[in-house]
């Protein structure tokens, strides 16, 4: 039968393990001591195996010529950035996603952000630790502005908890969800105009080459003076060395920050040593509910493909084919 490869964090456990059992596949877990962003190191690690229900590291051209065998990608997550669609395409591999299984985790932890540094933290934690007491008022959320860059599942779902909150939302997509704006009392506009009403903006975009380093320079300086930006998405979307000016000019006033351009965060990046950035470790889409069914529709995925079935809307490659066989 069959073999899988879990490389995705979070996968140790989990409904998928039991799921690939018992339909009498070898499900077996990555040795974590390894650093999968090495392509040499990730193209060893998964020789051998038909799948992987893959996490963020990086599928190249060399790891994907170097396995034949592979026949499929199952993301665990909707980001696909880190694989080569291309080179998938030549080879026949599979790309598939989980859409729909944690729109409300990242939605929740994006807003969790944005209240914690309208608030001051982490300064605030870091202050009292330090047995520094400072008391400083800062603007109330109710009443202020949230733009969005995207407004897909994450972000309508970002959007309908700032509502609850009383902030008005405004929201940037390319292609706007009609069905939503006329539901809800969001207002879609152009990109400048956004970035130039926003107390706050939350980033929930794909990385696309028109996407890649949307906030940039030139977007910050569109940006009201003393704006937060908050990013759940994706690193690549910041140009990271521009947001660590803004930020200590003082141009936005803080960010919460759950992605980075490189993963995991090196000690040396100057945003460990700013108090006004909350950070976390690409843990938005995870809580209890969403891992589980995560797992499940990964799972999923694999097996269906396998029994020659094609759940078009998870599939991100291989436009138009029809022939695919595993």
């Amino acid at each position: 039968m069959p073999r899988v490869l879990c490389t995705a964090l979070n996968t140790d456990d989990g409904p998928h393990i039991q799921i690939f059992r018992n339909s009498g596949w070898t499900c077996d877990i990555v040795d974590r001591s390894l650093n999968l962003w090495d392509a040499a190191v990730l193209a060893k690690a998964v020789a051998g195996y038909d799948a992987v229900l893959a996490g963020s590291e990086p599928y190249t051209p060399g790891v994907l010529s170097a396995n034949p065998q592979l026949k499929v990608l199952s993301r665990y997550g909707v980001g696909f950035d880190a694989i080569n669609l291309t080179e998938c395409d030549r080879l026949k591999i599979v790309v598939a996603t989980t859409p729909g299984c944690n729109h409300h985790a990242v939605a929740e932890h994006a807003i969790a952000m944005l209240m914690a540094v309208a608030r001051g933290f982490p300064r605030c934690d870091q202050e009292v630790r330090r047995c520094v007491w400072t008391r400083v008022s800062r603007p109330r959320v109710m009443g202020s502005t949230l733009g969005l860059l995207g407004l897909g599942r994450i972000g309508q779902a970002a959007a309908t908890r700032a509502i609850g909150l009383g902030m008005t939302v405004v929201a940037y997509d390319p292609v706007p969800p009609t069905s939503f704006l006329a539901q809800h009392p969001v207002k879609a506009m152009a990109l400048d105009e956004v970035l130039a009403v926003s107390d706050y903006i939350s980033l929930h975009l794909p990385v696309l080459p028109s996407t890649k380093q949307i906030i940039n320079a030139g977007s910050i300086a569109k940006m009201k003076d003393g704006a937060v930006l908050i990013n759940t998405s994706r690193g690549p979307l910041v140009d990271e060395p521009a947001l660590i000016e803004a930020l200590k000019s003082g141009k936005l006033r803080a960010a919460g920050l759950d992605v980075f351009e490189i993963e995991p965060l090196p000690a040396t990046s100057p945003f460990l040593q700013l108090e006004n950035v909350l950070l976390s470790g690409h843990v938005a889409g995870l809580d209890n509910e969403s891992h589980d069914a995560t797992c499940i529709m990964a799972a999923e995925n694999i097996l269906m493909l396998h029994q020659g079935h094609w759940p078009a809307d998870r599939i991100q490659n291989l436009k138009g084919t029809t022939n695919w066989v595993w």
